[in-house]
């Protein structure tokens, strides 16, 4: 039996708000969004990102049991690593009901509003490590780009310098022991829990936000997520481009074969600049990131991976924003290996592990660059993807 270990990771969702502003009877996450729910189409975003987490989803009291219906259905096989919490009278109180439910292994804890509901799971990947590289408190923020002044009533006092100022969202992240010693220390209701971490004496630094990761407040606000998923329906296109050094002491893998008597590539994988290539134009068809930010060489658990593991979790994430592979183009640029031979070959392999068409092509660059002096080798990824019906 494999071992099983309980995750570092816990994201609290919160969710228990009455959402009055929105207009709406029932609260503010069960008010839906293009056919779903804002708690669903939340949950979707945090159980595509990378790292396996404790996920505690705080509801209004009056609705645990529809949370946790919508909750086990978004998470299918994970829904072991879901649990729902009654919430409190204010914010605060909700995120100390979801800090009291979490397990003892948890070291990092993000706290995240429903209401974000089109947050990529990229920037909860983004947060979660400047959590664990820095030991501080971390927040996405986006700079403000409105003129800001300050009043008293009608009158202006005067113009605020905005480089100063940021937008912040969440999810918020923190190390989970000293979060825990500031909620048991709070004697005063605040905002966000980055204002009640650094209350408590705790560092807090930013990350870059999300223009999707905006709150859903207002009916105004919940027009603009209508359209914003209106528009990621249909035909998208990606980008991808990976380049390799060689490497003698390696051994040569590319579009998912094996060559005996070519140098390798460099990298922290196999090394498989073709794969990368697709992989990144996969992730910026569907707007989910890039390659270094979801397998960066920070994730040791990818340390010599065979290329397949990022193609198959790529997929899954594609699959998971809604969008399905149309097809692949890939060109090499690179003096060696030479694909004539086996062109047919990488393109079967190819075709077979993404479930769609692959075409592969191959050009020198004439001497120039690094690929022209044969130092080693560079892959360019277009892909089609379409949203799923």
């Amino acid at each position: 039996m494999p071992i099983v270990t309980a995750p570092r990771l816990a994201i609290i969702v919160v969710a228990a708000g009455s959402g009055t502003r929105l207009g709406r009877e029932e609260p503010k996450a069960f008010v839906e969004v293009r056919g779903q729910t804002i708690l669903e189409r939340c949950l979707h975003g945090v159980l595509d990102s990378i790292e396996p987490a404790q996920i505690v989803v705080v509801a209004p009291a009056s609705h645990l049991a529809t949370a946790t219906r919508i909750a086990q259905r978004v998470a299918g096989p994970a829904s072991d690593a879901l649990s729902v919490v009654a919430g409190g009278a204010s914010r605060q109180t909700s995120v100390a009901a979801g800090l009291a439910a979490l397990g003892a292994e948890v070291d990092t804890v993000l706290v995240h509003d429903a209401a974000r509901a089109l947050t990529p799971p990229a920037l909860i990947d983004r947060v979660v490590r400047a959590v664990r590289s820095s030991g501080t408190g971390v927040i996405p923020a986006l700079p403000v780009s409105d003129t800001i002044k300050r009043v008293d009533g009608e009158t202006v006092l005067e113009t605020v310098d905005r480089s100063e100022l940021v937008h912040v969202q969440t999810p918020q992240g923190f190390p989970r022991a000293e979060l825990d010693a500031a909620y048991a220390a709070a004697a005063a209701e605040h905002t966000d829990d980055a204002a009640l971490f650094s209350a408590a004496g705790g560092r807090v630094i930013t990350v870059e936000g999300e223009a999707r990761a905006f709150k859903i407040t207002t009916p105004w606000d919940l027009r603009r997520a209508e359209n914003v998923l209106g528009v990621s329906t249909g035909i998208r296109t990606g980008v991808g481009i990976d380049v390799h050094a060689y490497d003698e002491g390696s051994p040569m893998w590319l579009g998912g074969l094996y060559w005996p008597d070519e140098p390798g590539l460099a990298g922290h994988s196999d090394g498989d600049a073709l794969i990368h290539a697709i992989c990144d134009a996969l992730l910026s068809a569907a707007g989910l990131g890039d390659l270094g930010t979801r397998f960066g060489s920070s994730a040791t658990e990818y340390a010599d991976a065979r290329s397949e593991v990022f193609l198959r979790e790529t997929l899954a994430l594609v699959d998971g924003a809604g969008y399905a592979v149309g097809n692949v183009a890939v060109q090499v640029v690179a003096n060696r290996p030479r694909l004539t031979g086996r062109r047919v070959e990488i393109e079967t392999r190819l075709t077979q592990l993404l479930g769609a068409p692959v075409s592969v092509s191959a050009t020198t660059a004439d001497g120039l660059g690094l690929s022209g002096r044969g130092e080693g080798l560079m892959a360019i990824a277009t892909a089609l993807i379409t949203a799923s019906a």
